[in-house]
């Protein structure tokens, strides 16, 4: 995986994050700079941290699984990508307090990046590959980045809920689903030699 699925894959990593944070912003009546920064932060430090841990699970067993692996990658990256288009096509409304206290927020980061946790074991199947450098340093460098996207996107999300309401949610979780399959898909066609 290089960086420009890496990128791609933090974009689509980072849309149910955008899509809360739509949710945060509509839901916050007076928006300062420190909310959007609170909601970058919880959101890009665990879209970060799940990859990782993910990755060092995963890499326990990698070395049973080399052969079936980009079929690993493809399952999970599917299915997180299924779910995320499944979401956004319900009519449901989440409720979503104005609150910033930290049982929220860590609640609220969790259950946006526990997808990223299934991406981390992919990353142990098929290897990140960056920069000239060991495995684990091409896996930090890629958490990071994640983080940062997640981050980014954290804040953009809130302001954009707060200006516009929640006209985008379920948009940007629709693209953020078809981002994570056509990830996996593009995985199991180079295990094939396809592309």
């Amino acid at each position: 995986m290089g960086i420009v699925e890496l990128l791609l894959l933090a974009l689509g990593l980072s849309m149910d994050a955008f899509a809360v944070s739509v949710c945060k912003g509509l839901a916050t009546k007076r928006l300062k700079l420190k909310h959007a920064v609170t909601y970058g932060v919880w959101f890009g430090g665990f879209q970060g941290l799940m990859p990782f841990i993910g990755y060092i699970l995963g890499t326990s067993f990698a070395a049973y699984i080399t052969n079936i692996a980009p079929w690993i990658a493809f399952i999970l990256l599917s299915s997180i990508g299924a779910n995320m288009i499944k979401e956004s096509l319900g009519k449901e409304e989440e409720e979503i307090s104005e609150s910033f206290d930290l049982r929220t927020m860590f609640l609220m980061a969790v259950a946006t990046s526990i997808d990223a946790l299934a991406v981390g074991i992919t990353f142990a199947c098929v290897p990140v590959k960056l920069i000239a450098a060991s495995a684990l340093i091409n896996i930090l460098i890629a958490v990071v980045i994640i983080g940062v996207v997640t981050f980014a996107i954290s804040c953009i999300g809130v302001k954009i809920g707060n200006v516009f309401g929640s006209k985008y949610k379920s948009k940007a979780e629709f693209a953020g689903g078809a981002i994570l399959i056509l990830l996996g898909l593009k995985i199991l066609l180079e295990h094939f030699g396809i592309i």
